[in-house]
């Protein structure tokens, strides 16, 4: 039996055109930010449209979410050829966050080569530079003119991305130094690449921690970081772009728990309310149980408040000053380690720098908030409220900056110490100074 060939309408044929045309009229960043607002069968169709080079740009730009759901909606020749054609690094990534058939099944439809050098990345720790390192690079040797080094580049059968450094190595692929490529092409021909090399000379290892990878190249400027083995032999670079990533990624898990919440790990719009609630559930237990701490303290002193009414009014104001004072210090602390400011060896200078901070601040509320107090309840209130500001703050404020040291010592991520759980803290100790400095201003209480 013949099967019946359905003719393409015209009218579908100009919608095509004309999707063709608005496709060509964006960037490669509007594209993968508008593509995933579509349904999957939307997305594939304009995916399909885009020219092979522009399609794999848009598909690198894609969260990895984004890019395994256009997979599944692509025909496997088309997922062939584009898996094909990520730069290795990419596509370890993509690979990491799949399912690990999906992933297996995916990276046998690879070529040899391609199926080695992301096996090779697979293979290193997934905190590690090793695993976002690219492994396509071009290297000289240090006794190369400058006019060979530049032929070498010419005639290369495929030429990688990332040309802006060039490694430069020995006859053992020991790492040597960079060459800029600027550098290079406005050298004197007769130059020798070893000439050209940068002054400083930075490089990591392929178990180093990425995130200090990442750092490294932010605060030297610079556009790619090579990578080498156990014996400085060279296997990779870092490139700006995964960089910028990976502390993107870093300070989105801050982020995330320093409100008191898990990381999404995903695109907000692609997780479904169940996600979303599962991600602040176990904080929101937490932070709950923690603060059944404050409860016990106002029940300790349930006889103090009925004897002196008047000092319940003040509860949530200083709860909330402790609170918010711990939250602002740990806050400055947590980003000064993060990019490297501060190290647990400061401690002692950043107990006492935060120490003196607390009390100008107390001071500060004390002034402003005692006499207050004092015009409406009395001198003996404003007092306790002058005392209590002062000492709650200074207290607080170490509280915030000291935790967060502690954590990175006994490697938790200082970001877990996060302003809910400090304000909880701060709110339970700060009423425990509260009635102590009430009963020693108005006698005992109890």
């Amino acid at each position: 039996m013949s099967q019946t060939i359905h003719p393409i309408s015209p009218a579908a044929v100009d919608e095509l055109a004309a999707l063709r045309l608005e496709l060509a009229d964006s960037s490669t960043v509007e594209l993968a930010e508008e593509l995933p607002r579509v349904d999957l069968a939307d997305q594939a169709v304009r995916f399909r449209l885009l020219p092979k080079d522009r399609a794999l740009a848009v598909f690198e730009e894609l969260d990895t979410v984004h890019q395994q759901e256009l997979l599944d909606a692509l025909k496997t020749e088309t997922v062939r050829d584009l898996l094909d054609s990520m730069e290795a690094d990419d596509r370890a990534k993509l690979f990491d966050e799949m399912p690990a058939m999906v992933a297996t099944r995916f990276q046998a439809q690879l070529s040899p080569a391609e199926r080695i050098s992301t096996a090779r990345l697979l293979g290193y720790d997934p905190e590690s530079a090793g695993r976002i390192m690219t492994p396509d690079y071009v290297s000289l040797r240090a006794s190369m003119s400058a006019a060979a080094a530049i032929e070498r580049i010419r005639h290369l059968r495929e030429r990688p991305r990332h040309l802006d450094v060039l490694p430069v190595t020995d006859g053992h692929r020991k790492l040597l130094g960079t060459v800029a490529l600027p550098d290079l092409v406005a050298a004197d021909p007769d130059s020798e690449v070893a000439s050209l090399m940068a002054e400083d000379h930075h490089q990591v290892r392929t178990d180093t921690d990425q995130e200090e990878a990442a750092r490294l190249i932010q605060e030297a400027n610079l556009a790619a970081l090579p990578v080498v083995d156990h014996e400085d032999r060279l296997v990779g670079l870092i490139t700006f772009d995964d960089a910028m990533e990976v502390l993107e990624a870093e300070d989105t898990e801050d982020a995330a728990l320093s409100g008191g919440s898990e990381p999404l790990e995903r695109p907000y719009l692609s997780a479904g309310v169940f996600i979303l609630a599962r991600k602040r559930a176990v904080w929101l237990l937490l932070l709950g149980l923690a603060g059944t701490l404050t409860v016990s303290v106002l029940n300790y002193y349930e006889a103090a408040l009925e004897e002196v009414t008047v000092l319940a009014v003040f509860i949530s104001l200083l709860t909330g000053v402790g609170g918010n004072s711990g939250s602002q210090a740990s806050a400055v602390i947590i980003r000064a380690m993060a990019v490297g400011e501060v190290r647990f060896s400061d401690t002692i200078r950043i107990i006492w720098r935060e120490g003196r901070v607390g009390v100008l601040l107390g001071a500060m509320l004390a002034i402003v908030g005692g006499p207050l107090v004092a015009v409406f309840y009395g001198p003996d209130i404003g007092l306790v409220i002058a005392l209590t500001l002062l000492t709650i703050c200074t207290w607080s404020t170490f509280v915030g900056a000291f935790l967060p040291l502690i954590a990175r010592k006994v490697r938790i991520d200082p970001a877990v110490i996060s302003a809910p759980m400090v304000s909880t803290l701060c709110d339970a100790t700060g009423l425990v100074l509260y009635f102590s400095i009430a009963a020693f201003v108005l006698g005992p209480l109890m």
